[in-house]
């Protein structure tokens, strides 16, 4: 059996990050907002994944925090993906993530072995906030962007990869109210806890 996956690492939402989102849907853009409860950091993508691959899912999980010390990190500016004149993706940056691409860089290696592919485009520690579907109130929604592109967003504590279903709903639900075939794996990782 399959089931569609990423690795991430989750966010707890802060006042300033709900303040930008509040400006997002104030811009009356075409958007498709992450609900702030869902709010995380994707480390690798996996797409439908055969559950007989979970435990060496785990072991590449594993080894890529094995020589990472706890650090911290913050969110500081605002952005989208390609760029501000063909927006797909808006998202809050990280600084101070190099352990981020080191871990992120160290899963790709390993899930390559699995049969995941390569990713194409260098890691760029970031959380999105929201997917743009359409250019109407471009110039409105790029203005929200660079008012906050310098600010200091505050991260708040977090310490888990997961790997999980992806639901239609963007919905998490408690790894320990599901059954395995609803979600897969939850590793607290007490190695990895990124503070403000």
């Amino acid at each position: 059996m399959t089931f569609r996956a990423f690795i991430s690492v989750d966010v707890e939402s802060t006042p300033k990050l709900s303040e930008f989102e509040k400006r997002l849907k104030g811009s009356d853009a075409p958007l498709k907002l992450v609900d702030l409860e869902n709010i995380h950091l994707t480390l690798k993508f996996l797409g439908e994944t055969d559950e007989a691959l979970i435990d060496d899912i785990v072991k590449a999980m594993t080894l890529s925090i094995e020589n990472v010390e706890p650090f911290t990190m913050e969110m500081k500016g605002t952005g989208a993906f390609p760029n501000l004149n063909y927006m797909k993706v808006i998202w809050v940056g990280l600084e101070n993530a190099d352990a981020l691409v080191t871990i992120a860089k160290t899963l790709d290696r390993e899930l390559t072995k699995l049969g995941f592919k390569r990713e194409k485009r260098g890691f760029h520690p970031h959380i999105t906030m929201a997917r743009v579907k359409g250019a109407r109130k471009k110039n409105i929604l790029a203005q929200v962007i660079n008012e906050h592109k310098g600010r200091n967003i505050r991260l708040s504590e977090s310490g888990m990869h997961k790997i999980e279903k992806e639901r239609a709903e963007q919905r998490r639900t408690n790894i320990h109210d599901c059954k395995r075939s609803e979600i897969f794996l939850a590793i607290f990782l007490s190695k990895l806890i990124i503070l403000i």
